[in-house]
Protein backbone atom coordinates (compact mmCIF):
# COMPACT_ATOMS: atom_id res chain seq x y z
CA UNK A 1 0.00 0.00 0.00
CA UNK A 2 1.02 3.75 -0.76
CA UNK A 3 0.36 7.04 0.15
CA UNK A 4 0.06 9.05 -3.37
CA UNK A 5 3.48 11.13 -1.48
CA UNK A 6 5.91 11.06 -4.14
CA UNK A 7 9.70 10.81 -2.51
CA UNK A 8 11.49 11.49 -4.99
CA UNK A 9 11.68 11.71 -9.32
CA UNK A 10 14.02 8.95 -10.79
CA UNK A 11 14.95 8.17 -14.41
CA UNK A 12 14.70 5.37 -16.44
CA UNK A 13 18.23 4.37 -17.03
CA UNK A 14 17.31 1.16 -19.54
CA UNK A 15 14.63 -0.56 -20.94
CA UNK A 16 15.04 -4.48 -22.35
CA UNK A 17 12.81 -6.32 -24.18
CA UNK A 18 12.49 -9.88 -22.48
CA UNK A 19 14.11 -12.41 -24.52
CA UNK A 20 11.85 -15.75 -22.91
CA UNK A 21 8.68 -13.46 -22.05
CA UNK A 22 6.64 -10.73 -23.53
CA UNK A 23 7.19 -8.14 -21.04
CA UNK A 24 10.57 -6.07 -20.27
CA UNK A 25 13.11 -5.00 -17.58
CA UNK A 26 12.78 -1.63 -16.38
CA UNK A 27 15.98 0.14 -14.99
CA UNK A 28 15.11 2.97 -12.82
CA UNK A 29 18.02 5.44 -11.36
CA UNK A 30 17.46 6.89 -8.21
CA UNK A 31 20.09 7.11 -5.59
CA UNK A 32 18.36 7.70 -2.66
CA UNK A 33 15.75 5.30 -3.19
CA UNK A 34 18.16 2.35 -4.60
CA UNK A 35 20.59 3.00 -1.63
CA UNK A 36 18.22 2.40 0.92
CA UNK A 37 15.52 -0.44 -1.14
CA UNK A 38 16.33 -4.59 -1.22
CA UNK A 39 15.44 -7.48 -3.63
CA UNK A 40 11.42 -7.99 -3.42
CA UNK A 41 10.45 -4.74 -1.82
CA UNK A 42 7.79 -2.77 -3.63
CA UNK A 43 8.35 0.34 -5.28
CA UNK A 44 5.62 2.58 -7.22
CA UNK A 45 6.60 3.40 -10.23
CA UNK A 46 4.51 6.66 -11.74
CA UNK A 47 1.56 4.74 -9.26
CA UNK A 48 2.31 1.62 -10.73
CA UNK A 49 3.16 -1.03 -7.74
CA UNK A 50 6.18 -2.48 -9.17
CA UNK A 51 8.67 -5.42 -7.27
CA UNK A 52 12.30 -4.87 -7.26
CA UNK A 53 14.16 -7.78 -9.03
CA UNK A 54 17.31 -6.16 -9.65
CA UNK A 55 19.56 -3.63 -7.44
CA UNK A 56 22.80 -1.11 -8.52
CA UNK A 57 24.40 1.09 -6.76
CA UNK A 58 21.85 3.89 -7.95
CA UNK A 59 19.69 1.61 -9.55
CA UNK A 60 16.84 -0.60 -9.61
CA UNK A 61 15.20 -2.93 -11.73
CA UNK A 62 11.47 -4.10 -12.17
CA UNK A 63 9.86 -6.81 -14.99
CA UNK A 64 7.41 -5.35 -15.94
CA UNK A 65 5.11 -7.88 -17.65
CA UNK A 66 2.57 -7.02 -21.00
CA UNK A 67 -0.78 -6.04 -18.95
CA UNK A 68 0.93 -3.34 -17.08
CA UNK A 69 2.49 -2.09 -20.41
CA UNK A 70 -0.64 -1.83 -22.57
CA UNK A 71 -3.25 -0.35 -19.14
CA UNK A 72 -0.25 2.08 -18.13
CA UNK A 73 1.38 4.34 -19.01
CA UNK A 74 5.02 2.51 -18.34
CA UNK A 75 4.77 1.32 -22.16
CA UNK A 76 5.37 4.92 -23.09
CA UNK A 77 8.79 5.61 -21.23
CA UNK A 78 11.94 6.05 -23.07
CA UNK A 79 15.25 6.47 -21.52
CA UNK A 80 15.73 9.11 -19.67
CA UNK A 81 11.77 9.63 -18.91
CA UNK A 82 11.31 10.87 -15.34
CA UNK A 83 9.03 8.84 -13.22
CA UNK A 84 7.68 9.26 -9.68
CA UNK A 85 8.93 7.03 -7.15
CA UNK A 86 7.04 5.95 -3.83
CA UNK A 87 8.34 2.87 -1.43
CA UNK A 88 5.47 0.97 0.17
CA UNK A 89 4.54 1.99 3.22
CA UNK A 90 5.57 0.98 6.98
CA UNK A 91 3.34 0.29 9.95
CA UNK A 92 3.29 3.60 11.75
CA UNK A 93 3.84 5.90 8.81
CA UNK A 94 1.81 8.86 8.56
CA UNK A 95 -1.00 8.75 5.93
CA UNK A 96 -0.17 11.76 3.79
CA UNK A 97 -2.33 11.40 1.13
CA UNK A 98 -4.67 8.85 1.26
CA UNK A 99 -4.97 5.27 0.65
CA UNK A 100 -3.23 4.17 -3.09
CA UNK A 101 -2.81 0.24 -4.03
CA UNK A 102 -0.69 0.50 -6.50
CA UNK A 103 -3.25 -1.20 -9.25
CA UNK A 104 -3.46 1.40 -11.87
CA UNK A 105 -7.45 1.53 -13.32
CA UNK A 106 -6.89 3.12 -16.40
CA UNK A 107 -5.49 5.99 -18.04
CA UNK A 108 -6.38 9.54 -18.63
CA UNK A 109 -4.73 12.71 -21.35
CA UNK A 110 -3.85 16.01 -20.51
CA UNK A 111 -6.11 17.95 -22.54
CA UNK A 112 -5.51 21.21 -20.89
CA UNK A 113 -3.35 23.31 -18.80
CA UNK A 114 -3.68 26.68 -17.35
CA UNK A 115 -1.39 28.17 -15.02
CA UNK A 116 -2.40 31.16 -12.37
CA UNK A 117 0.61 33.05 -11.38
CA UNK A 118 2.92 29.92 -9.46
CA UNK A 119 -0.26 27.51 -9.64
CA UNK A 120 -1.74 25.14 -12.14
CA UNK A 121 -4.84 23.73 -13.16
CA UNK A 122 -5.06 20.33 -15.37
CA UNK A 123 -8.16 19.02 -17.25
CA UNK A 124 -7.98 15.39 -17.67
CA UNK A 125 -9.92 13.56 -20.71
CA UNK A 126 -11.33 10.06 -18.88
CA UNK A 127 -13.35 6.97 -19.85
CA UNK A 128 -16.89 6.66 -18.78
CA UNK A 129 -15.55 3.45 -16.60
CA UNK A 130 -13.33 6.22 -14.63
CA UNK A 131 -15.49 9.04 -14.28
CA UNK A 132 -17.56 6.28 -12.53
CA UNK A 133 -15.42 5.56 -9.54
CA UNK A 134 -14.83 9.59 -9.28
CA UNK A 135 -16.82 12.53 -7.41
CA UNK A 136 -15.58 16.36 -6.48
CA UNK A 137 -13.48 16.85 -3.67
CA UNK A 138 -13.31 12.70 -4.05
CA UNK A 139 -8.85 11.29 -4.16
CA UNK A 140 -7.53 10.67 -7.25
CA UNK A 141 -3.85 9.27 -7.99
CA UNK A 142 -2.38 10.40 -10.67
CA UNK A 143 0.68 9.03 -11.95
CA UNK A 144 1.26 8.10 -8.17
CA UNK A 145 0.41 11.45 -6.84
CA UNK A 146 -2.16 11.78 -4.75
CA UNK A 147 -4.71 14.87 -5.99
CA UNK A 148 -8.05 16.19 -4.84
CA UNK A 149 -10.76 16.24 -7.64
CA UNK A 150 -12.13 19.69 -8.55
CA UNK A 151 -14.09 19.27 -11.17
CA UNK A 152 -15.97 16.01 -12.16
CA UNK A 153 -17.86 15.31 -15.37
CA UNK A 154 -18.50 12.01 -17.72
CA UNK A 155 -15.45 12.54 -19.81
CA UNK A 156 -13.26 15.13 -17.92
CA UNK A 157 -11.98 16.03 -14.24
CA UNK A 158 -9.64 19.06 -13.59
CA UNK A 159 -7.20 19.29 -10.18
CA UNK A 160 -5.17 22.09 -8.77
CA UNK A 161 -1.55 21.73 -8.26
CA UNK A 162 0.07 23.42 -6.21
CA UNK A 163 3.89 25.05 -6.53
CA UNK A 164 5.63 21.74 -4.73
CA UNK A 165 3.78 19.23 -6.37
CA UNK A 166 4.89 20.96 -9.87
CA UNK A 167 8.45 21.26 -8.54
CA UNK A 168 9.15 17.62 -7.06
CA UNK A 169 7.01 15.38 -9.46
CA UNK A 170 6.97 14.57 -13.41
CA UNK A 171 3.34 16.46 -13.16
CA UNK A 172 4.90 19.68 -14.01
CA UNK A 173 6.86 18.52 -16.48
CA UNK A 174 4.02 17.48 -18.74
CA UNK A 175 2.49 18.72 -22.41
CA UNK A 176 -0.82 18.36 -23.54
CA UNK A 177 -1.38 15.49 -25.06
CA UNK A 178 0.76 13.16 -22.40
CA UNK A 179 -0.60 10.20 -21.05
CA UNK A 180 -1.14 9.39 -17.16
CA UNK A 181 -1.61 6.09 -14.98
CA UNK A 182 -5.14 6.85 -12.83
CA UNK A 183 -5.96 5.26 -9.62
CA UNK A 184 -9.46 5.84 -8.31
CA UNK A 185 -10.38 5.63 -4.54
CA UNK A 186 -10.62 2.19 -3.33
CA UNK A 187 -13.88 2.66 -1.72
CA UNK A 188 -15.85 3.87 -4.60
CA UNK A 189 -14.35 0.39 -6.77
CA UNK A 190 -16.16 -1.52 -4.13
CA UNK A 191 -19.48 0.65 -3.78
CA UNK A 192 -20.05 0.29 -7.85
CA UNK A 193 -19.96 -2.84 -7.20
CA UNK A 194 -22.04 -3.64 -4.35
CA UNK A 195 -24.42 -1.49 -6.64
CA UNK A 196 -23.67 -3.75 -9.74
CA UNK A 197 -24.59 -6.83 -8.07
CA UNK A 198 -28.04 -5.99 -6.53
CA UNK A 199 -29.40 -6.73 -10.69
CA UNK A 200 -27.17 -10.46 -10.19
Amino acid sequence: MFSGIVEAMGSVAAIAMEVNGPGCRLTIREPKIASETKIADSVAINGCCLTVVEKGEDTLGFDVGPESLQRTNLGDLQVGSPVNMERALAIGDRLGGHIVSGHIDGTGVLLEKKEEKDWSFYKFGISHAIARQMVEKGSIAIDGVSLTVVESEKDYFTVALIPFTLDVTTLGKMAVGDRVNLETDILAKYVQRLVESRDW
